[in-house]
């Protein structure tokens, strides 16, 4: 009976999803080599390309400025959502920047040091702080990036008991460290960088926060979890089979594929889920 239950709660779910996208986008950008994306609190996108060039555009997906770094590399995190900056890492250069939200370089500097042997994934957090994960020893690592000291390291292979892991990213959302693990799942910590709970969210390719839930793009709908209970529920079908990624502002939801992004107004389907 319990079985059958849980089956009819699915199939309602998944039927409550099936609701069409009606409406029209905003925008469409094209983008060649088109990589990461996203938003700042004022719903300007930021987008960069396999060079690690980074575009702005403003809600309506008109370009308003643009910055080619002086070494070229891929970008491995870009983050707008900060209050006023934008901020960037490299792997390929092993190399962080930060900008104001025009754009113009305020930091940067490289992760070669004696404590950090080989950053996979970097993300900024509060007080000058910079969450690095060091694939060469798997530990977590916080960097006062002003000091260019590290404070602390968290061996994460012992917590998490495997050595295998491809971290794709890590990412500080209200004073909690996330780190995105596809094959295993996502991993929360505090801010010291203790392992507080784990999500069995896998496969996902970028995090995607609203309210208290991640969101992601799976076979053609879009589905969210709660970061609080970990339960699991679809919310829309995307307007079209070719929107792999998501990213969302505050008015405005970006649909991510092939070099491509489209701006939509944020569904009501969406908007009211809590």
């Amino acid at each position: 009976m319990k079985k059958l239950w849980l089956l009819f709660l699915l199939v309602s779910g998944l039927a409550k999803a099936q609701e069409p996208w009606t409406a029209e986008p905003i925008a469409n950008i094209s983008i060649n080599q088109l990589d990461l994306i996203s938003f700042d609190t004022n719903d300007q996108l930021f987008a960069s390309n396999e060079n690690g060039d980074i575009f702005l555009f403003n809600a309506k997906g008109e370009r308003k400025n643009f910055f080619s770094p002086p070494r070229q590399g891929k970008l491995s995190q870009l983050e707008a959502n900060w209050t006023v900056n934008i901020f960037s890492f490299s792997y390929d250069l092993q190399s962080y920047r930060i900008l104001d939200r025009f754009l113009n370089p305020i930091s940067d500097g490289n992760l070669l040091l004696p404590e950090v042997n080989l950053a996979k994934a970097v993300t900024l957090g509060n007080n000058n702080i910079l969450w690095i994960w060091d694939e060469s020893d798997l530990s977590l690592k916080r960097l006062d990036y002003l000091r260019n000291i590290v404070l602390d390291s968290q061996p994460l292979n012992l917590i998490l008991g495997n050595k295998q892991l491809d971290v794709k990213e890590i990412r500080e959302f209200k004073n909690l460290l996330f780190m995105n693990i596809p094959a295993l799942g996502v991993f929360i910590f505090d801010n010291q960088g203790n392992l507080i709970k784990q999500l069995d969210l896998f496969g996902i390719e970028r995090l995607c926060y609203w309210k208290e839930h991640l969101l992601w793009i799976e076979k053609g709908i879009i589905f969210s979890m709660s970061i609080a209970t970990g339960e699991k529920s679809p919310l829309l079908v995307t307007p079209d089979a070719e929107s792999l990624g998501i990213q969302i502002g505050q008015e405005v939801v970006a649909l991510t594929g092939s070099d491509q992004i489209k701006l939509y107004s944020i569904p009501s389907a969406i908007k009211a889920f809590n």
